[in-house]
């Protein structure tokens, strides 16, 4: 009569375990690429809105920095997440402040759920008091 070891009934179980946890692995893993991508794309609306901002606090008519608060939000955030800047807030007076909200939609299709996320970005830059804006 054979003598069967107990750990040949094992035989093979090492290798269903790694099929069947390999899908939970690599959920996970997207889930981390995946916010990870919203983390860095905060940031960099965050940045936008900063550099629009401040874009604007610098030109002499309110029309002016509008278009230079747009101008530099498309130039930092490119194709990618076009952007929609708002200046609602704005004080356009001497010793007052540029208010500027950048938005946009971020596209994570890349992780294969079709779906966005849409991302803003707030700043205030004051203006210089004794600075002439018309």
């Amino acid at each position: 009569m054979p003598v069967t070891s107990p750990n040949r009934r094992d035989r093979g179980s090492m290798t269903a375990e790694t099929v069947m946890l390999a899908p939970v692995f690599l959920l996970f893993l997207m889930f981390l690429v995946g916010a990870g991508r919203v983390v860095e794309a905060q940031g960099e609306v965050n940045g936008a809105a900063r550099d629009a901002a401040r874009a604007a606090s610098v030109q002499r008519t309110e029309d002016e920095a509008t278009g230079a608060a747009e101008q530099t939000a498309q130039s930092v955030l490119g194709d990618e997440c076009p952007p929609q800047v708002s200046m609602t807030g704005t004080e356009w007076v001497e010793g007052g402040v540029v208010s500027v909200t950048v938005t946009c939609e971020l596209d994570l299709d890349f992780l294969g759920f079709g779906t966005t996320k849409q991302m803003t970005g707030n700043s205030v830059v004051p203006l210089e008091q004794f600075r002439r804006v018309e």
